[in-house]
């Protein structure tokens, strides 16, 4: 019976010792699984054989006017004339200061891409491929406000290149690959992960790709890769107390590259469409005051002679939708418009007086900072009264002349504040002026009241306010209580 037992034991621990062995292979299996899920890489080999040739070195040499020494120390006819001349002429000579960074090419043709700081005021730009081939570039066009520039090489046949990606899929903690010429020291591959995205530095179309891949200089206008070998970003800048490398670089993503690239090459110039209003996010408490849900969108501060004004935008409109495209804050804004083509009728959707509307705007082009004048409508006559602990008002031309007023705002300005009040709590001065309420003109005392007055019937505890100071809009949400 034993023998029995045993034998009939044997297969239950065959059974076991086999479930066991499947159990242990399925786990490495969802292992693998799951690394090949999370993208990590085993190795970059075999991207950075496929894109290198399209990575090149940028040299550029800028020509230095050397300062003369002072003339006339010898004496005409000196035996030391002719070696002071000498001298003074090799001191004459220009001279030259070479910078280094990085670019790609986006094209069979040529184009090259790079940062604009790259070659800014460079008389002279020298490509230099992978295989060591050097060839010199021509300037096609650059944009500033991007740190952008296209380059051209004549190769004489087709050069390798690599395609843009779509920056918008990228998502933090995606793994990403930078190629450059940091430090002038050749060819150079780093990698890391994504660390944020809709980073904005100093410009206004700026939308930054965080990264910890290392960037140093000379890898500026090299191109980030994602993992499909596309350029998702051009990196641009580096934070570091030291100069060098803390895994903090920023690459300006693709979906704002590509746009600006195209019009170089088609115009050699970028035309942004221009929609002439100042505007600004929607905070939290201007939301409340507005009756929104949540803060979205961008408020309009200011609205410029321009396709704004001609579509009848205003003041206080919180733009949510442009062109079909949900807009975040005034940044995402700013890059719509800036991406948008000239003369296109873009539909605009407004939140104004609490109900959406779909306003059509025709697109300009952006002119000059100093060819952009705010406009507003002729002021009545003066009346004053105490208004949320404000003393109050209508502006007239000896209070513009007080307060250093511009005759093109109108509003009602403030004469003084009592210190106890929310309205010094939040930042009222004397010589401010109120040129609008509630998404409502102010153009007398009586308006301001009719829309505190309508704020507290809506049962609204706050007030959305437009204030000029020194000429400058700001909001300010004032309580009503």
């Amino acid at each position: 019976m034993s023998q029995k037992a045993v034998a009939l034991s044997m297969p239950d621990q065959t059974q076991r010792i086999l479930g066991f062995g499947l159990l242990a292979l399925a786990l490495l299996v969802m292992q693998v699984v799951t690394a090949a899920a999370r993208g990590a890489p085993e190795t970059f080999a075999d991207l950075v054989e496929k894109v290198s040739p399209a990575v090149v070195n940028i040299t550029t040499m800028t020509k230095v006017a050397t300062q003369i020494g002072p003339q006339g120390i010898v004496p005409e006819g000196s035996p030391f004339e002719d070696l002071f001349r000498d001298f003074t002429d090799r001191q004459g000579r220009p001279r030259s200061a070479n910078a280094l960074g990085s670019g790609f090419v986006i094209s069979e043709d040529g184009y090259i891409v790079t940062n604009n700081h790259v070659i800014d005021g460079a008389d002279e730009i020298m490509i230099e491929f992978f295989d060591g081939k050097e060839l010199p570039a021509t300037l096609v066009g650059r944009d500033k406000n991007v740190d952008i520039a296209l380059l051209k090489v004549e190769a004489g046949g087709a050069l390798p290149f690599v395609d843009f990606g779509d920056s918008d899929v990228a998502r933090v903690g995606d793994w990403v690959m930078a190629m450059g010429n940091p430090l002038g020291q050749g060819f150079s591959v780093s990698a890391g992960i994504i660390s944020a995205r809709n980073r904005e530095l100093s410009g206004a179309y700026d939308d930054f790709i965080q990264t910890d891949a290392a960037i140093n200089r000379g890898n500026s206008g090299g191109p980030l890769f994602d993992m499909d070998g596309d350029v998702i970003g051009v990196n641009t800048a580096i934070m570091s107390p030291t100069g060098g490398s803390i895994g903090i670089g920023f690459s300006m993503a693709s979906k704002v590259v590509e746009p600006v690239v195209k019009q170089l090459k088609e115009f050699g110039e970028v035309r942004r469409g221009w929609l002439g209003v100042n505007i600004g996010d929607v905070t939290q408490d201007m939301a409340q005051a507005l009756g929104m849900d949540t803060p979205a969108g961008a408020i309009i501060r200011d609205v410029f002679d321009g396709p704004a004004k001609d579509a009848g935008l205003l003041s206080m409109d919180v733009i949510l939708m442009f062109d079909g495209k949900d807009v975040g804050d005034a940044g995402a804004l700013v890059r719509l418009v800036g991406a948008a083509p000239v003369g296109k009728t873009v539909k605009t959707v407004v939140l104004r007086d609490g109900k959406r509307q779909t306003i059509d705007v025709v697109l300009g082009k952006r002119p000059e900072p100093e060819d952009i004048a705010s406009t507003s409508e002729a002021a009545p006559e003066p009346t004053a009264d105490m208004v949320l602990g404000m003393a109050v008002g209508t502006l007239n031309d000896e209070l513009r002349e007080k307060y250093k007023i511009a005759k093109d705002v109108d509003g009602i300005v403030v004469l003084s504040v009592d210190a106890d009040t929310n309205a010094a709590e939040k930042g009222m001065q004397e010589g401010d002026v109120i040129t609008d309420a509630g998404q409502k003109p102010v153009r007398s005392v009586d308006d301001f009241q009719a829309q505190i007055d309508a704020t507290a019937e809506a049962g609204r505890q706050s007030l959305l306010v437009l204030v000029r100071r020194d000429g400058q809009p700001r909001f300010v949400v004032l309580n009503v209580e």
